[in-house]
């Protein structure tokens, strides 16, 4: 689980948006696509998939969309899904590669006090000669925020994983 701060169009339903948003004609794909560096061949997102977060993201409607493609407002909705599935997956997929390098990791099991967790985190840290320049109360608000519906207040209600990269930067899974 990786917590990030959500897009301005992650409600992929969000037809209804008003009609002085964007106009759809003043929005080139192809070059925001270029101006972001856009690769398909390196990228887990398919060109269209790409292109439909693009517009999205600048505000057009995906009825807006669909008839610029071609296509269907429900097609638009699913390559919409499909997209943001994939690019959470790649941020699992990055956020589990940097744990499996990262020399600090430290579990915070079920049940535990978020309190207590700053202290699991110092030790190891100290353990591992990795130096973390947060003070208790600013990692246990990281580590809260990062942990989304993990934690509730003082509960950390499912068991996570809190790792700490040779440069102090923190990652909560």
């Amino acid at each position: 689980m990786v917590a990030d701060d959500a897009s301005p169009a992650d409600a992929a339903d969000d037809v209804d948006a008003p009609d002085d948003v964007v106009d759809a004609d003043d929005v080139d794909a192809a070059e925001l696509l270029a101006r972001a560096g856009f690769d398909a061949d390196a990228s887990v997102l398919t060109e269209r998939q790409a292109e439909v977060l693009a517009l999205r993201e600048r505000g057009l409607r995906q009825s807006d969309i669909a008839d610029r493609l071609g296509t269907s407002r429900a097609n638009v909705s699913s390559v919409e899904a499909s997209a943001r599935d994939n690019v959470e997956r790649a941020k699992e997929t990055v956020a589990f590669a940097e744990a499996l390098s990262a020399p600090v990791r430290v579990e915070i099991p079920a049940g535990t006090d978020l309190y207590d967790a700053p202290q699991r985190v110092y030790d190891a840290c100290d353990e591992a000669g990795v130096k973390v320049s947060q003070t208790a109360p600013d990692l246990m608000k990281t580590i809260g925020e990062r942990a989304g519906d993990a934690v509730y207040g003082r509960e950390v209600r499912e068991r996570l994983l809190v790792t700490v990269a040779a440069d102090g930067r923190i990652r909560v899974r």
